[in-house]
């Protein structure tokens, strides 16, 4: 279920990495608790820090019968204890106690994990939003929960101006709610944030494809600037021309061996469109400046900002006019 459905249980999973919808279905695990109980106890333990037999002592019942939530937090750094600790406690939940369990990812407590969702446990899922699409579902479902709304092309400009942080998103979105009225749109977003545009990976590579070297040079030196590091630079672009690669390959076969590359439609039609303006061998030029680039920044040159931005110009140059 979403953080938005996260309800109290005997057991609740609390599963992914994005931390601000954790924090969320933690909170409001706690919030609906303590609707039944103002006076609940909410005890925080480290997974980290955690000593066998800890989680027995916390939930064992008090002796004025007040209910308590135990929020577990880490569970992927913790030892051996807690993971049989918990194990055991699955079996046999103590009455009038709400256990979190929080894990953030990896291998580490696949066991327990496992042993959750057996026993049927209820898991709130926690993934990182990562894909535009998802970044304006989370800023117009920010906005709903505040009685507001924002067209599409405000939507676009919040997301392209803050970029991928949950957490500055909801900030965004919390100002914006404050400090405007009505509908939202993209100049009310310009307005507060539109000195914020963030420079990832795939917008350098999106510039140098379409030919735009002023543009990419300008929105990589952004990004290092802030702190991106030149390596998955390097990787987008290599992604973007490996596209153009596949689907100039099977270009002018149809749209049936378009399908055959595994690629969302509107993956093959952008890259079919960029291709207009590519030929091979500038393809392979630009190609060939990435790998050398790659190689560069993974220590094989002295400067991974100065190999990052010559293979930027270098694709750039190499498309058509």
């Amino acid at each position: 279920m979403p953080w938005n459905q996260a309800e109290p249980a005997p057991v609740v999973l609390v599963s992914g990495p994005e931390e601000l919808l954790a924090e969320r279905a933690a909170e409001r695990v706690v919030a609906r608790v303590r609707e039944q109980d103002p006076d609940v106890e909410v005890v925080r333990v480290d997974a980290a820090q955690y000593v066998a037999g800890e989680l027995a002592v916390l939930t064992s019942p008090s002796l004025f019968a007040e209910g308590k939530v135990v929020l577990v937090e880490g569970v992927e750094r913790s030892g051996d204890a807690l993971l049989v600790d918990a194990e055991a406690y699955l079996s046999a939940p103590v009455p009038d106690v709400v256990v979190v369990l929080r894990h953030a990812g990896g291998m580490r407590g696949k066991r327990l994990l496992d042993a959750a969702r057996k026993a049927a446990v209820p898991t709130v899922s926690c993934e990182s939003v990562k894909s535009d699409a998802d970044k304006a579902a989370f800023v117009q479902d920010e906005l709903a929960r505040a009685g507001r709304r924002a067209d599409a092309r405000g939507v676009r400009a919040l997301v392209d101006a803050v970029g991928s942080d949950l957490r500055e998103l909801a900030a965004a979105c919390a100002q914006l709610v404050a400090d405007t009225t009505g509908l939202i749109g993209s100049e009310a977003v310009q307005r507060y944030h539109g000195g914020r545009v963030e420079a990832t990976g795939f917008q350098v590579a999106d510039a140098a494809v379409a030919g735009e070297a002023g543009r990419a040079v300008a929105l990589l030196r952004h990004a290092m600037a802030t702190g991106l590091d030149p390596v998955p630079v390097v990787a987008a672009l290599a992604a973007r021309l490996r596209t153009l690669a596949k689907v100039g390959a099977v270009r002018g076969r149809g749209a049936a061996a378009a399908r055959e590359l595994g690629m969302a439609p509107w993956q093959v039609d952008r890259a079919a469109a960029d291709l207009r303006r590519w030929t091979p061998e500038g393809l392979a030029a630009a190609i060939s400046a990435v790998a050398q680039a790659d190689a560069e920044v993974k220590g094989e040159g002295r400067d991974p900002r100065f190999a990052v931005e010559r293979a930027v110009l270098r694709v750039a140059a190499a498309v058509e006019r």
